[in-house]
C-alpha cells in the first residue's frame, strides 16, 4: 500500500516516521510546497531504516505526481495562528491551503481516504470533504485518537497505573468544546468513578479539554508527537482493515441528532474507512454538551461561508 503525507512540518514528519516504523506499508510519499523540505526528512527516516528494522520506502517530494495511486492521505499541510492573526485569518488561510491540497491530490488517488490533521480540525476536513467529492466514509478527522490519547495518559498519571490498562472515550469537536465522557472511562474495565474522586475527575477533564494550549504555553508551538502518532494509529486500523473502535471526526447525517457536519464520534475503521458510526447512550448533561460542541462546528463553517462570499 502507498500512504500519501502532506506537509512536511513537525506534524506530517512524525506521522510518517511512525508509519514507516511499524513497517506495514510499501510506500510513503512525504509532500511538501518547500523544496529540499520533505526530501531532506524522507532520506534521514530512510536511513534509519536499517537501525529500527523497516522496509518502508520513503520519498520526499514537492510534485503531486508522486503520490498517484495512494491509498491514504493524511493532510497536516496548514498555517498556524501568529500574533495578531485572528480566528478568521486562520480559518481563509488554512481553509485556502487545505483546499487546494485537496485538489492536487485526488487528481491522482480518486480511490483514497482522506485523514485531516490540519486546523481548525472539524472545519478543515468538511471542507476536504467538500473539495474531494469523495463519499463521506472516506474522509475524516484525527482529533479523538489525540484528544483521548491525553485523557488516558492524565487518568493513568493519577492513578499511577499502565496507559495501556486505560481505556477512555471523548466525542465533539477538537478544541475547547470537546466532551470528555468520564463515565466511559475505565482502568481494566473498573470504571474510573469508583476510583477517583469527582474533584479528581473534573480536574483531569478540564486538563484535557486544554491539553494542547498546555503544550503551547510551555514551549511556543503545538505539539507533534502525539498528534502524528495518533493519525498513524487510524493509518493502521485502515491499512490492517482492524476494525478498530476509534474517536475520528466523521460526517455525522442523523446520529445523535446531528446532522451535515464532522465532529468527533465514535466509529469503526477498517479498509473502506469509517466503516460504521457508533451510537453510545448519552445522558441529559453529555447530549446537551455534545450540541454545544456541534454547534460550535457548525459555526466555523458558517463563519468560513461569510468570509468566502465577502471575497468573492
Amino acid at each position: 500500500m502507498k500512504v500519501t503525507v502532506i506537509g512536511a512540518g513537525n506534524v506530517g514528519a512524525t506521522v510518517a516516521e511512525c508509519v514507516a516504523r511499524k513497517d506495514m506499508v510499501k510506500e510513503i510519499v512525504l509532500v511538501d510546497i518547500v523544496e529540499g523540505l520533505p526530501q531532506g526528512k524522507a532520506l534521514d527516516m530512510q536511513e534509519a531504516a536499517p537501525i529500527h528494522g523497516y522496509d518502508t520506502r520513503i520519498i520526499g517530494t514537492n510534485d503531486y505526481k508522486d503520490t498517484e495511486g495512494s491509498d491514504i492521505c493524511v493532510i497536516t499541510a496548514g498555517s498556524p495562528r501568529k500574533p495578531g492573526m485572528s480566528r478568521d485569518d486562520l480559518l481563509a488561510i488554512n481553509a485556502k491551503i487545505v483546499r487546494s491540497v485537496t485538489e492536487q491530490f485526488v487528481k491522482g488517488s480518486p480511490n483514497a481516504i482522506i485523514i485531516v490533521v490540519s486546523n481548525p480540525l472539524d472545519v478543515m476536513t468538511y471542507v476536504a470533504y467538500k473539495t474531494s467529492g469523495f463519499p463521506s466514509h472516506r474522509v475524516m478527522g484525527m482529533a479523538g485518537v489525540l484528544d483521548t490519547a491525553r485523557f488516558r495518559t492524565f487518568i493513568a498519571l493519577e492513578l499511577g497505573v499502565s496507559v495501556r490498562d486505560v481505556q477512555a472515550l471523548l466525542m465533539g469537536g477538537h478544541g475547547d468544546s470537546m466532551v470528555p465522557l468520564p463515565r466511559y472511562a475505565t482502568v481494566s474495565g473498573i470504571p474510573i468513578t469508583q476510583l477517583l474522586p469527582k474533584e479528581k475527575i473534573d480536574a483531569i477533564v478540564e486538563r484535557t479539554k486544554f491539553g494542547g494550549g498546555e503544550i503551547v504555553k510551555l514551549m511556543g508551538t503545538s505539539a507533534w508527537y502525539a498528534p502524528g502518532a495518533a493519525a498513524a494509529e487510524m493509518v493502521e486500523a485502515i491499512v490492517k482493515d482492524s476494525k478498530r473502535i476509534l474517536p475520528c471526526a466523521a460526517y455525522v447525517n442523523g446520529q445523535y441528532g446531528l446532522k451535515d457536519l464532522f465532529i468527533g464520534v465514535p466509529v469503526r475503521l477498517g479498509r473502506n474507512g469509517v466503516e460504521e458510526i457508533i451510537e453510545v447512550e448519552l445522558n441529559e448533561e453529555e447530549r446537551k454538551l455534545l450540541e454545544a460542541s456541534a454547534e460550535h462546528v457548525r459555526k466555523g463553517i458558517q463563519d468560513l461561508e461569510r468570509i468566502e462570499a465577502a471575497a468573492s
